[in-house]
């Protein structure tokens, strides 16, 4: 999540016209996977359509296995990656990889944390030896800590707490909808936890989670499956595979009763809500229903949510629907699907969700007509066939799903799942986790909405 304008929230593929299946017009993208005997997982698909390449490096580590009392402590380490090792101090890996005509970032989700690279092809031996070196270890210190503690604090006030709404969609409703602390605690961090983050949490953290067998190595773009292989093996072969602390048992069920909180927001100008259900684990046979569900409800201005909230009782100025920090299919751990609205002050979260559960009754009643299911199937897989542009975010996806699904070529099969969805699958889906029991609700008011009637009259008493 360094502060960059790359976006990498939902990554896809690219594709080369060879790609394609002679008897349809699903991509299906040639995947070549190696394992080298430090236990790093090497991905290369090919694609000499430029002369460029993306890299991804992504580590199965993110905030549900950050240290307890250590929230934010994943995302503060991924800006440590950035800061130098000994053989490469502070600065030579963004200007190395700048220099060759390339950029890079790097985020932290809570399954994974992801390092993305993309430059020409005759960059990428500079940008592999990077990378390697500091999975081999960094150069830590207490300047550099101390730094980037205090940069990931000024994020935290840039994008959180000096901010209308302030995250609350993604990071408290987590926070009300789990009951787990390794899926309900704050990702970004505490200001408190940050600054107890010592060096020996970073090198542990290191040692720990950054070894050759807990990551996936992904090269898309201008090279061979053969060339790829040699080239991870020349620069991570030599790297020791170090041992990884068993994950605890962070699985939780569906929620058995509705939550409700009212926040105040100081900056807000109108009221927001946002409505989080529990999803299926992954793997289960409803997931692709439910991302179906997803866009059928607040997938754009044709959507159910928006025609009915915002266009028929005009109760609603936005909604949108988003699944956790990542997208429907790139999690492994519990998530939620959150509707988020911005709506009239003269209206009511009440009426809002009154307004949503009428929806949601229709679905379940009713299905879904063939005209709108192939509508909503055409733009999710339009959406992910457009993401899948760029070499870097191919390779990002390849490496994301290695690690969360054990299997890079789930790439191509997500959209047949998603093209297998029926109208009876919908209907099953919003029965089972589209219920008021299984709900978590945020109304989030501007303040001034929240005072009560002596303290809003009392500025006015004080001037007289």
């Amino acid at each position: 999540m360094r502060m960059r304008q790359l976006p990498v929230l939902l990554a896809g593929l690219t594709f080369s016209l060879s790609a394609f299946a002679a008897s349809s017009d699903q991509w299906t993208l040639p995947i070549n996977v190696k394992k080298l005997d430090n236990g790093l997982t090497v991905i290369v698909t090919e694609d000499h359509s430029s002369p460029t390449v993306g890299v991804s490096v992504v580590y199965h580590v993110g905030m549900r296995l950050e240290p307890k009392n250590r929230t934010g402590f994943a995302h503060l380490f991924e800006h440590l990656m950035f800061q130098g090792t000994p053989n490469a101090k502070k600065g030579v890996f963004d200007t190395t990889i700048t220099a060759g005509g390339g950029r890079n970032n790097g985020s932290t989700r809570p399954d994974y944390t992801n390092y993305i690279e993309t430059a020409p092809v005759s960059a990428l031996e500079p940008i592999l030896w990077l990378e390697a070196d500091r999975m081999k270890t960094l150069d830590f210190n207490p300047a550099t800590l101390k730094n980037q503690q205090d940069v990931v604090k000024e994020e935290i006030r840039v994008n959180v707490k000096n901010q209308p709404y302030g995250g609350f969609y993604w990071i408290d409703i987590g926070q009300h909808a789990f009951q787990k602390w390794e899926n309900n605690h704050d990702g970004y961090g505490s200001f408190e936890d940050l600054e107890n983050a010592s060096l020996d949490d970073v090198r542990a953290f290191h040692r720990d989670y950054y070894g050759p067998n807990n990551a996936v190595l992904a090269i898309a773009g201008d090279i061979t499956p053969q060339q790829g292989f040699a080239l991870a093996q020349k620069y991570f072969g030599s790297i020791k595979a170090r041992p990884t602390p068993k994950p605890t048992d962070f699985s939780e069920g569906l929620n058995t009763a509705e939550k409700r909180v009212v926040q105040s927001d100081a900056l807000a100008q109108v009221p927001a809500i946002a409505a989080a259900w529990k999803v299926p684990p992954r793997g289960h046979r409803d997931q692709a229903a439910m991302a179906v569900v997803g866009e059928l409800l607040g997938g754009g201005d044709a959507s159910l949510f928006y025609q009915g909230l915002v266009k028929g009782r005009e109760i609603a100025l936005n909604v949108d629907t988003l699944f956790g920090l990542t997208g429907p299919f790139e999690y492994d751990g519990p998530t939620v699907m959150t509707v988020f609205a911005l709506y009239k002050p003269n209206s009511s979260a009440d009426a809002m969700l009154k307004a949503m559960d009428e929806e949601i009754a229709k679905v379940a009643k009713d299905g879904v007509d063939d005209a709108t299911l192939k509508r909503v199937k055409t733009r999710i897989l339009a959406d992910w066939n457009n993401q899948l542009e760029s070499f870097i975010n191919r390779a990002d996806t390849l490496a994301k799903m290695q690690v969360l699904w054990g299997d890079a070529n789930v790439v191509n099969k997500i959209p047949g799942w998603i093209e297998a969805v029926t109208s009876e699958d919908i209907q099953r889906a919003v029965r089972t986790y589209l219920v008021p029991s299984n709900r978590t609700v945020i109304d989030r008011k501007p303040a001034a909405m929240l005072a009560t009637p002596t303290a809003a009259a009392a500025p006015a008493a004080a001037k007289q």
